[in-house]
């Protein structure tokens, strides 16, 4: 036992300095540091050092050791998407304009039908994947994969271009969070009776999910709010309380048989604010948490991910699923911010925003995979497909309008918790 704690411990180590560099070159390069950090995940997998003489990787990595480093990239996913949670609310969905309706509606719902579709109009390529199960659930969850916005990938590039609160910002990013809100409800939904949950249906485990969603939203929230606000209130200090209410809800909604990513972010919707706004404490012990722990998410998915092993039609794969998931969504994007008033310019610039994916996407990926929904050929195919659009978006906004002056520190909106 000693001896594993030891090796836990020097991985932890050698992740956080690994993905710390290859964070700190993508942000030279004009990508957010999420990038990195993935790309580096998957290079101390199988794809690359998993080919080096000595089996480097599964001698860095142990069989033994991956339990371990799994649990503690779970609890890192489960406090970021507390503070996902915990600002969404607040901030992203408060702007209600047209445009960003319009921009939410078409960009989430156009990718999702494609990708929906793609699954039954293309069942023997996904069969060559090594999909077997075919039903509703697979298809709920292909749509969500090619439809989902990383949020907070959004903002950190927003602020680094200079565009938090201009006007294509802040449409971007209200549209962001609406499609945030639909893509995990979707999510759920395709995760329920999987896996995590054989002794259930999942007509049962949506109800017994919503049944507790319910009582977070509608009993404990106000509850909290009430005993924290009262004079000389034991739980003055949120910070514990916010802690033991992300856990206590990933654990829950794990129990159930959904991802334990849904109780974070159920926790971070019920938490209270202060004074009409997010507490800076909790925000700021979540997210150095979070981004201490997130680098260990990385490598566990880069472990999972193959790329030496996909063959030719997993290429053709990938071609196909990113040619849906970036014309799915640039192009209604696009014509949803013209509808609402948008010049080309800021309809431009939105549509390669809501594009973005990164980490959230990941969250989910690796949602799909743990329940056993995704083969690991397939699952290698979408983290790519997450990678490559990611990285298409700075790009894009460089032919679209020239960088800006950085935006001022103070506009915050959202932190890519671990990536920036």
């Amino acid at each position: 036992m000693d001896n594993l704690i030891a090796v836990v411990t020097g991985d932890a180590a050698l992740v956080l300095i690994v993905s710390s560099l290859f964070g700190a070159a993508a942000r030279r390069l004009g990508q957010p540091a999420v990038i990195g950090q993935i790309l580096a995940g998957i290079l101390l997998g199988p794809s690359l050092l998993g080919h080096l003489p000595g089996h480097l990787s599964s001698r860095l990595f142990p069989h033994a050791a991956l339990p371990y480093l799994s649990v503690i990239s779970q609890v890192a996913v489960a406090l970021f998407m507390f503070g996902v949670g915990y600002e969404l609310s607040r901030k992203s969905l408060r702007h209600g304009y047209r445009a960003a309706a319009l921009v939410a509606a078409g960009a989430l719902v156009v990718p999702m039908l494609l990708g929906s579709g793609s699954v039954l109009a293309f069942r023997s390529a996904y069969a060559s994947l090594g999909q077997s199960d075919f039903g509703h659930s697979l298809v709920l969850f292909i749509g969500v994969a090619t439809s989902i916005t990383a949020l907070p990938v959004l903002a950190a590039i927003m602020r680094e271009r200079g565009l938090s609160g201009t006007t294509a910002g802040a449409t971007a990013t209200t549209a962001a969070g609406i499609m945030d809100v639909a893509a995990w409800i979707t999510l759920a939904a395709s995760l329920a009776g999987t896996a995590n949950s054989p002794h259930r249906s999942w007509p049962v485990v949506l109800v017994l999910v919503t049944g507790f969603a319910v009582v977070m939203l509608l009993g404990v929230r106000p509850a909290l709010r009430w005993w924290i606000r009262r004079p000389g209130a034991v739980l003055a200090n949120q910070v514990p309380v916010a802690l033991a209410l992300t856990l206590g809800s990933a654990w829950v909604t794990a129990s159930l048989g959904l991802h334990p990513v849904f109780g974070g972010l159920l926790a971070g919707l019920t938490m209270p604010g202060r004074d009409g706004g997010a507490d800076p404490d909790v925000l700021r012990t979540m997210e150095g948490t979070s981004n201490a722990l997130l680098p260990l998410f990385f490598v566990v998915t880069g472990l999972s991910v193959n790329v030496s092993q996909l063959s030719g039609s997993a290429f053709a794969m990938l071609a196909l699923l990113m040619a849906i998931a970036s014309i799915g969504k640039l192009t209604p994007a696009y014509l949803g911010s013209r509808a609402g008033g948008l010049d080309h310019t800021d309809a431009a610039t939105t549509a390669a925003l809501v594009n973005t994916r990164g980490l959230t996407e990941l969250i989910a990926l690796n949602a799909g995979l743990s329940s056993g929904l995704i083969g690991q050929r397939l699952f290698s195919v979408l983290v790519l497909m997450a990678v490559l659009t990611t990285v298409m978006t700075a790009p894009l906004l460089t032919l679209i309008r020239p960088r800006t002056q950085t935006a001022p520190s103070g506009d915050r909106l959202f932190e890519e918790k671990g990536a920036v």
